[in-house]
């Protein structure tokens, strides 16, 4: 898959499998603008990656101007995106009764108001026949406990995305849903081992899925190789969801 000269940005880029996707891209020939709230954890991506065709921008899409900020960026850049992964997110792990107004509107906030509106500030800036790559969740088809407002967060996102594709098809615009399992990053640190374990052992594959195996799937939805594929739902999670 060759992606010279191609213009991507991601989202949440600056670790995990935005990081991993950054990097595969900038692998086959790309140009990559990356975003995160945490400046000290871009200039990390940016020292792993160690590639002039990468660039960074400090932006925390749950902010209106923070996503204004971004389009502003692009925009003055003079280059057209070709691929725009959106990958931001938060996981919280909460009971339906112990979820807060304050966790609720955090998740919903990241998740979906802010996927939602850098969409929309965005499309305005895709080349023709571009792709758009939304990053769910295994959880928003499946009834996993302590995953209530996420779960409803990522089930949005897979509504966003069916809708975006549907919506953008006269421009020859594909849209298209990648939903990861339990994936070996730092936001998942939180979860406790045995818990892992316990996961790993639920899935038909026995293991927990590492973010660049998350970023292949990413790479091919984006490539020509899938300029066929629009408004799919693809699970990357080891057949965890087989059964949903």
């Amino acid at each position: 898959m060759d992606f010279t000269n191609k213009n991507i940005v991601v989202t949440g880029g600056s670790a995990g499998i935005g990081l991993a996707t950054a990097k595969s891209f900038i692998e086959k020939g790309a140009k990559v603008l990356i975003t995160g709230r945490n400046t000290d954890a871009l200039d990390k991506a940016s020292h792993t990656i160690n590639s002039p065709a990468l660039k960074t921008l400090a932006s925390d899409i749950s902010k209106m101007a923070d996503i204004a900020t971004l389009e502003q960026n692009i925009a003055e850049s003079g280059h057209k995106i070709d691929v725009l992964v959106l990958n931001a997110g938060i996981a919280k792990q909460y009971s339906i009764e112990e979820t807060t107004e304050e966790v609720f509107d955090d998740l919903f906030n990241i998740n979906v108001k802010g996927l939602f509106f850098t969409l929309q500030k965005l499309i305005p800036h895709l080349v023709e026949g571009a792709s758009i790559i939304l990053i769910s969740s295994g959880v928003s088809v499946s009834g996993y406990a302590q995953m209530g407002a996420y779960a409803a967060t990522k089930s949005a996102v897979d509504a966003i995305a069916r809708t975006a594709a549907t919506e953008l098809a006269d421009r020859k615009i594909r849209v298209n849903t990648v939903a990861p399992g339990l994936t070996d990053t730092p936001m998942n640190q939180q979860t406790p081992e045995h818990i892992k374990t316990a996961i790993a052992a639920a899935v038909p594959l026995k293991r927990i899925g590492e973010a660049e195996e998350i970023a292949n799937a990413i790479v091919f939805l984006a490539s020509s190789e899938a300029s066929y594929i629009s408004g799919s739902y693809l699970s990357v999670d080891g057949g965890v969801t087989i059964r949903r």
